[in-house]
């Protein structure tokens, strides 16, 4: 599971920026929001608009797409614009089963030079500056002629499947099953072909798991997948493709996924790759991820990842200050994102100002206490 982050000279943020995945001494939702291990099952990133909030999940994203996208990521598009510094830097530390794992990615995007780290329990296993590497991984120990904007690391996984080494094999499989999903533009990027657009997930599955998802938390409702659809008085039949139909409790009658509500049809579209990570390990990165949801459903949707996962993170970028509460997270799992000027964006974890457990932590960072929260010259206020 992925424990810390840092970045420097990325996007919005000029400054080396430190992200904690790792619980404090906080005892709140402790059964359901932290592991045994002590590492936090994700975080919220809060702020006005346009202060970075994204940047921080891009970032995560970034080490799956330079890892696993098929085509080669232009690195240089992530630069802070307003800094000097030609060297992105990214930092990585993961946990998995007890084993730390930490890699360092360092791009100067003038010279076109990659430097890679890669440690294992603190003994180096892969080091490369520029064009040339060693590793401990391959029997081949020194490879030459590397592609500027390539990683070692991507090679070496493609070649070997770290037969060898059980314990990268096992962090592959976390990033593997590792999805982003930036939610109004409903669109969704993971690692491999997981079938988890919803139509091809109900291909796949049928619309059990939804409709128990409906049933379990009480949503009056019931999809459909096929050609045909009846209800008490009409029936609807499509000519070709099966088609998604919902059903209220009470009604019965056929409503056509084109027809639904944006809520309901983002809610789908959402649910297999919340299942998927759950089930199978990784970290489910959403970019707005209030998009037409209500309150209550957005709630709803974190206590239950947080509730049914094991091994899994969530990590969200929304605007919705009612998620900022300690029945749903915890402050450690709680950032507030500023942009200030020259100096970029700059983050605040909300456990730094040490709040109390019983105190209102959305009223608290609408007044300020946390930062993050932006200052409008209001006229109708």
């Amino acid at each position: 599971m992925l424990t810390r982050i840092q970045i420097e000279n990325f996007k919005s943020f000029k400054e080396t920026t430190n992200i904690d995945f790792q619980s404090t001494n906080y005892k709140i939702l402790s059964n359901t929001n932290v592991t045994d291990d002590g590492i936090l099952k994700g975080a919220i990133f809060v702020g006005g608009n346009a202060t970075g909030k994204t940047n921080i999940i891009l970032a995560i994203k970034l080490l799956l797409d330079l890892l696993f996208r098929e085509k080669i990521v232009n690195i240089r598009e992530y630069k802070c614009l307003f800094s000097k510094s030609n060297n992105i830097k990214l930092y990585y530390e993961f946990n998995i089963e007890g084993n730390i794992i930490n890699y360092d990615i360092d791009y100067d995007i003038e010279k076109q030079f990659m430097i890679e780290k890669l440690f294992l329990n603190n003994e180096s296993i892969l080091e490369r500056i520029g064009k040339s590497g060693t590793t401990k991984i391959t029997e081949n120990s020194i490879h030459d002629d590397l592609d500027n904007q390539s990683l070692l690391l991507r090679i070496i996984y493609f070649n070997t499947k770290f037969n060898n080494f059980p314990i990268l094999k096992k962090w592959f499989s976390y990033l593997i099953n590792s999805i982003y999903l930036d939610a109004s533009l409903r669109v969704r990027l993971n690692t491999l072909n997981n079938h988890l657009d919803i139509r091809e997930y109900l291909d796949n599955n049928g619309a059990e798991d939804i409709n128990s998802f409906f049933k379990e938390y009480n949503f009056d409702q019931v999809i459909e997948y096929s050609r045909k659809s009846n209800g008490n008085i009409i029936a609807i039949e499509v000519e070709e493709n099966k088609d998604i139909f919902f059903k209220r409790n009470g009604i019965g009658e056929p409503i056509p996924y084109f027809m639904e509500s944006l809520g309901n049809k983002n809610l789908i579209n959402m649910l297999p790759s919340f299942f998927h990570v759950i089930k199978n390990g990784g970290m489910l990165i959403i970019d707005e991820f209030s998009s037409a949801f209500h309150n209550e459903l957005e709630e709803l949707l974190v206590k239950y990842f947080m509730k049914k996962s094991n091994k899994s993170q969530l990590f969200l970028v929304s605007h919705s200050t009612n998620l900022l509460s300690n029945t749903i997270f915890r402050p450690d799992q709680e950032y507030s994102v500023e942009f200030i000027g020259a100096e970029g964006s700059t983050i605040n974890r909300f456990s730094n100002e040490k709040p109390r457990e019983a105190q209102n932590i959305e009223k608290m960072y609408n007044s300020g206490c946390f930062g993050g929260k932006p200052e409008y010259n209001n006229e109708y206020n």
